[in-house]
C-alpha cells in the first residue's frame, strides 16, 4: 500500500515543482503624464516645484468632509443617506459578489475531495453465451471518495486568482466611488434646496412690498393724484412676483423629492424645514496632482481593472500549453450491504483511465489564440480608459478651482450691484412720491433690486455646489482640514 501511495505522490510533487512556469506578463502600472502643480492652484514656489510618485491611497478614510460647512442638518442627512441609500447598498452587494468570486478562484488551487454512497442493480443478458451468471441479477454497493487536482503548470489557476483579487479591489474602489458620489449629491441637493428657500424668501418680501405699493397707488388713484395706468402696472408686477414665486416653489419641491430619494425615503414621508442658504466661506486646498492619483477611488478602480485584465492575459496564454490533472478514487465495494465496511471490500482506481492525464492542445482552429488576442485587446482598452480617467480627474480639479476663484470675484461685484440697486430703488420711490418721476421708474428699480438679489443667491448656491464638486474631484476630505 505504501509503495502505491509513493508512486502517486512522487509524480505529483514533481508536477507541483513545475508549477512556477507561469507564462503571463508581469503587471506594471501604465505611465501617465502628471503635471507638477494644478494651473488654478495657489501654491508657493517651493510647492509648485515639488513632485512625488503617486502611491495608491484610495482606501484611506475620508472622514466627515462635509463638516467644514458647519451645518448640523447636513450632517444628519449624510448619516441617514449612508445608512439607507439603495445605490450604496447595491454597491456593497457587488463587493460581496466579487469577494465570493475571489474565494472561488482561490479554491481552484486546492484539491477537490468528494464522497458518495450508492447502489446499482444489474441483470445480465441471457443471450451472453458462456457467462456464469447469464440471466442473473446482482446488486453492487459502493462507498467511495474521489480526489481531483489540476497541477498549475503554467500559472492559469494563479492568474485567475490574481484577476479575481484585482476585481475585488476594483469593486471596493467602486463602492468608495459610489459613497463619495452619494455624499456629494446629498450636499449639493441640500444646498440647492437652501438656495431655493432663499429665493422664496426674497419673493415673499417682494410680494409684501409690492402689495403695500399697490395699496398706496390705489389710494392715490382714488384721490385723483395718478391715472389708472399706475394701478394696472402695480397689479401686474404683484401678479408677476406671485407667479415667479410659484415657479421657485415648484423647483424647491423637486429638489426636496430628489433629496428624499438619496436618503432612501419615499418623497411623501420626507420634509425639509425651510431655511435660507448661508454663504459658504470655504477655501479647499487641491494639493499636488500626484496626490489626486492616490485618492480618487474611480482612478483606483480603473487601475485595478487594468491589473485584472493583465492577469487574464496570463490565464489565456496558459491555455496554449499542456494541462495536467490528477484524479483518483478509493472506496469499498460489495454485493452485500453487510460486507461493505470490511477491509477486504476496499477498492481504488488511479491512472489515465480516471484522469491522471496530461493533455496537450494540438489543433483547435485558433480558438485558444483568439482568447489570448481578446485578453490583450481588453488590456489595451483598459489602459486607455485608465489614462482617460486620470485626464478627466485633472480637468475636474482645474474646473473646480477656477469656479471657486471666479465665483468669489463675481460675488463681490454682485454684492456691490445689489447695494447700488437698493439705493436707486430708494431714490426712485422718493422721487415718485414727490411727483418728479413716473411709477414706471419705480417698477424698474424694484425689478433691478430683485434681480440683483436673486443673482447673489444663485452665486452663493453655485459656490456651494462648486466647493462640493471640488471636494469630490480631489477624492474627498483631507484629514483635519
Amino acid at each position: 500500500m505504501i509503495t502505491r501511495i509513493h508512486s502517486v505522490i512522487v509524480p505529483s510533487l514533481l508536477a507541483v515543482l513545475l508549477a512556477g512556469c507561469a507564462v503571463g506578463p508581469t503587471y506594471e502600472r501604465p505611465a501617465v503624464e502628471v503635471p507638477g502643480a494644478f494651473k488654478e492652484a495657489s501654491l508657493s514656489a517651493a510647492e509648485q516645484h515639488r513632485w512625488k510618485e503617486a502611491q495608491p491611497a484610495d482606501d484611506l478614510a475620508r472622514g466627515h468632509w462635509w463638516a467644514i460647512f458647519k451645518d448640523p442638518m447636513l450632517d444628519a442627512l449624510q448619516e441617514q443617506a449612508m445608512r439607507a441609500n439603495q445605490d450604496l447598498q447595491a454597491a456593497a452587494a457587488r463587493v460581496n459578489q466579487a469577494r465570493a468570486m475571489q474565494r472561488g478562484a482561490r479554491a481552484d488551487r486546492f484539491p477537490e475531495l468528494t464522497a458518495g454512497l450508492g447502489a446499482s442493480r444489474q441483470r445480465t443478458s441471457e443471450a451472453i453465451q458462456g457467462a456464469a451468471d447469464a440471466g442473473g441479477t446482482n446488486t453492487l454497493w459502493r462507498a467511495q471518495t474521489g480526489l481531483s487536482y489540476e497541477v498549475d503548470l503554467f500559472g492559469r489557476v494563479a492568474s485567475e486568482a490574481d484577476a479575481a483579487s484585482a476585481d475585488t479591489q476594483r469593486a471596493r474602489s467602486l463602492y468608495r466611488s459610489v459613497l463619495l458620489a452619494l455624499q456629494a449629491d446629498v450636499a449639493q441637493t441640500y444646498f440647492l434646496t437652501r438656495q431655493l428657500d432663499a429665493e422664496a424668501m426674497l419673493y415673499e418680501r417682494a410680494i409684501d412690498l409690492r402689495s403695500q405699493s399697490l395699496k398706496l397707488v390705489e389710494t392715490r388713484f382714488r384721490e385723483g393724484d395718478i391715472s389708472e395706468l399706475d394701478v394696472a402696472r402695480a397689479r401686474s408686477e404683484l401678479a408677476a412676483a406671485r407667479a415667479e414665486a410659484l415657479g421657485v416653489e415648484r423647483q424647491r419641491a423637486a429638489a426636496e423629492h430628489g433629496l428624499a430619494l438619496l436618503l432612501g425615503q419615499p418623497p411623501a414621508d420626507f420634509s425639509l424645514p425651510r431655511q435660507a442658504l448661508v454663504r459658504v466661506p470655504v477655501a479647499i486646498p487641491a494639493g499636488l496632482p500626484s496626490s489626486l492619483l492616490e485618492r480618487r477611488p474611480d482612478i483606483a478602480a480603473a487601475e485595478r481593472a487594468l491589473a485584472a485584465a493583465n492577469a487574464r492575459i496570463g490565464a489565456a496564454k496558459a491555455a496554449l500549453f499542456p494541462q495536467l490533472s490528477l484524479t483518483g478514487t478509493f472506496g469499498l465495494e460489495s454485493s452485500e450491504l453487510g460486507d461493505l465496511l470490511r477491509w477486504s471490500s476496499r477498492s481504488f482506481l488511479l491512472g489515465p483511465l480516471v484522469g491522471t492525464a496530461l493533455s496537450l492542445p494540438i489543433f483547435d482552429g485558433g480558438r485558444r489564440q483568439s482568447g489570448v488576442d481578446r485578453a490583450r485587446a481588453r488590456y489595451e482598452e483598459d489602459v486607455a480608459l485608465y489614462r482617460q480617467s486620470v485626464l478627466k480627474a485633472f480637468g475636474e480639479v482645474e474646473d473646480g478651482l477656477s469656479a471657486l476663484r471666479l465665483l468669489g470675484e463675481q460675488t463681490t461685484v454682485q454684492d456691490a450691484a445689489v447695494a447700488s440697486a437698493a439705493r436707486a430703488a430708494e431714490l426712485s420711490k422718493a422721487q415718485y412720491e414727490a411727483g418728479s418721476v413716473s411709477y414706471l421708474e419705480v417698477i424698474d428699480a424694484d425689478r433691478s433690486v430683485l434681480q440683483r438679489k436673486r443673482a447673489v443667491v444663485a452665486l452663493d448656491g453655485l459656490r456651494a455646489h462648486a466647493a462640493v464638486q471640488l471636494i469630490r474631484a480631489i477624492g474627498g476630505g483631507w484629514g483635519d482640514q
